[in-house]
């Protein structure tokens, strides 16, 4: 059983993999989080799931560095593992050639991994996440690049923020985009909005690649995908599973050396 771990701004996904089946949790991000606070919630989420709090092996991709001793701790003090993490040099037979390379955050690259694993290249992963990500994968199944859009929360909690009269709104396609009220202008506004933003990069991108298959993931993107047009999969898993092949590659690659 693998214990994959993906820390992002705001949230972090905990995915145990047991007969190449995922069990995922999703936890709020706090970097303050003790070992012990950690393992307390993800013990009390294992047991709701009727699992054993237990693991064979745990990797992480992390975008959060003052979380990653707290994480180490957790799976050394409560699972007995060494946590791996993955990192831009991490031997992952994957090419990359964006510059610089450390700049590619470990979210991404598992996310390419999981992309060529399920797809034929090229391919384009939109990530719905605090900043929703773009990673292009050309015919090679090289990384080349990408693009990053503000998250849609992000923005529409800053657009709230600094107005006076706007309200919090539920994230939903509007039936009409002419909103009728100041709650269905803001959906309209954001949601359809937003979605021609993810198309419009998704086809500009596609064009640079000469062709592109259009996936998502990320917590926004099941949403999305009904939405955009450009989006021909949602795989909810991606990175959870591009942790899981980069956990096999890392250890193959260490036990040839």
């Amino acid at each position: 059983m693998l214990l994959a771990i993906d820390i992002g701004n705001t949230q972090t996904v905990f995915g145990l993999e047991t007969d190449g089946k995922w069990t995922t949790w999703r936890l709020q991000t706090d970097h303050h989080a003790t070992e012990d606070e950690m393992a307390a919630q993800l013990r009390a989420l294992f047991d709701l799931s009727g699992l054993d709090f237990r693991a064979d092996a745990a990797i992480c991709a992390s975008v959060v560095p003052p979380m990653n001793n707290s994480v180490q701790r957790l799976c050394s003090k409560w699972l007995g593992l060494d946590c791996l993490f993955l990192k831009h040099d991490s031997r992952l037979g994957l090419d990359v050639t964006y510059q610089p390379p450390t700049a590619v955050g470990a979210d991404r690259l598992a996310n390419a991994l999981g992309a060529l694993e399920r797809f034929k290249p090229p391919i384009i992963v939109v990530d719905f996440g605090t900043a929703t990500t773009f990673d292009a994968i050309d015919s090679s199944g090289t990384y080349i690049g990408g693009a990053i859009l503000p998250g849609v929360m992000v923005s529409t909690e800053a657009l709230v923020g600094h107005t006076a009269k706007l309200p919090q709104i539920e994230f939903k396609t509007p039936d009409r985009v002419i909103g009728r009220t100041t709650i269905e202008s803001l959906q309209s506004g954001i949601v359809l909005g937003y979605a021609g933003a993810i198309d419009s990069l998704a086809r500009r991108m596609t064009a640079e690649l000469s062709g592109a298959k259009v996936i998502s993931t990320g917590g926004l993107g099941s949403m999305f995908l009904g939405i955009c047009e450009t989006i021909e999969s949602h795989e909810p898993n991606l990175t959870l599973e591009g942790l899981a092949i980069a956990w096999t590659r890392l250890n193959e690659a260490h036990s040839k050396s």
